[in-house]
């Protein structure tokens, strides 16, 4: 098998816990051309502190899915700002092994495509990988799941994205997603498969609207053509944008069922249950929709939108019982409406 070089991208902010378990996962993998670039998105507790423990092996890793191997430790560590110049660069790139780190310590937060976006730019401008891979931090991965999806990326040169099967972390056998659709009257991405127990059901490889985001990986040549992530949007929908970004060039995107990872579903953004997360998902789908949507969906989703405005907050914020809530809905309603992509 070839083994054409990849980017890995995994953004840490204020969970470390999860970050090391990821890269414990990943460095066990049998993948054995990649490097790892990881963006702290200006964590405020001790991530970095945490991690650099962990790859001097002084910080184990307890898993329910692998056995810690501090054979491989001490993990090199190379640290950066984001706005580091080529000449500051001290790694060479030739003759590495895996064991190794690339930390990009971002001044702010810049959410989930922009904090990517600066991995992105750090890896074409040193490594100049043939695919890049967009990885959540609250997931970890099989030892087979990158070599799956390279294998059938490079058997196909009208796919330019590709993504595992899914499982919950915390229900190993249930599936969290098999690729992904998008409702456009409701403006909102559904997970195929999600809350199936895994009997086979999902195991052909097939085309789908997207991919999830927390393990998506992506052709160099698609980047180059569609450019990098719309940071606009901060949080949510951005892989989706994305991915229609790379339709319109004749980038296909595929489903990959003999490569697996499971995902600690909503830990950064919380979902709609943490006020972060519903803000950006009822502002974006706006956001959204503006760009993207028929004038015959966008109609029927602004109706959905006005009998949601009147119901949901208030059922929203008493299931929660977050009051907070309430708010937020409107305040992300309110800058969606206003927002003009």
């Amino acid at each position: 098998m070839n083994y054409p070089h990849v980017s890995i991208i995994i953004i840490n902010w204020n969970r470390w816990k999860d970050t090391t378990e990821c890269l414990e996962s990943l460095f066990q993998i049998n993948y054995p051309n990649f490097d790892v670039i990881l963006v702290d998105n200006a964590s405020e507790d001790d991530s970095l502190e945490k991690i650099r423990e962990y790859c001097s092996g002084h910080q184990p890793v307890e898993s329910s899915f692998f056995n810690y191997n501090h054979h491989n430790k001490p993990i090199t560590i190379y640290e950066y700002y984001e706005t580091f110049k080529k000449d500051e660069r001290t790694l060479k790139t030739e003759n590495l092994t895996n064991n190794y780190i690339n930390l990009i310590k971002n001044v702010e937060n810049r959410g989930f495509p922009g904090g990517n976006n600066v991995g992105i730019k750090f890896a074409l401008e040193f490594f100049d990988p043939d695919y890049i891979l967009l990885l959540n931090n609250d997931t970890v991965v099989d030892e087979n799941f990158l070599g799956e999806l390279i294998k059938n990326g490079d058997s196909r040169d009208d796919v330019g994205i590709l993504g595992p099967k899914i499982y919950f972390y915390d229900e190993p056998q249930t599936i969290w997603s098999a690729g992904c659709k998008i409702s456009w009257k409701l403006s909102r991405g559904i997970q195929i498969g999600t809350n199936e127990v895994d009997k086979g059901q999902y195991d052909e490889i097939k085309e789908v609207e997207y991919v999830s985001g927390s393990a998506f990986l992506i052709k160099t040549e698609a980047i180059k053509k569609i450019g990098l992530m719309d940071e606009d949007y901060f949080l949510y929908f951005e892989e989706s944008d994305w991915t229609l970004r790379a339709n319109q060039e004749g980038f296909k995107s595929l489903y990959i069922p003999t490569s697996h990872i499971w995902h600690k579903v909503s830990r950064s953004g919380g979902g709609i249950s943490k006020p972060i997360g519903l803000y950006y998902v009822t502002r974006n789908r706006w956001l959204f929709m503006k760009k993207w949507a028929n004038k015959i969906d966008f109609s029927i989703f602004l109706v959905i939108q006005i009998i949601w405005a009147i119901l949901f907050p208030l059922l929203l914020s008493f299931y929660y019982r977050d009051k907070e809530l309430f708010y937020t809905y409107y305040a992300g309603l309110k800058a969606g409406m206003r927002s003009n992509l």
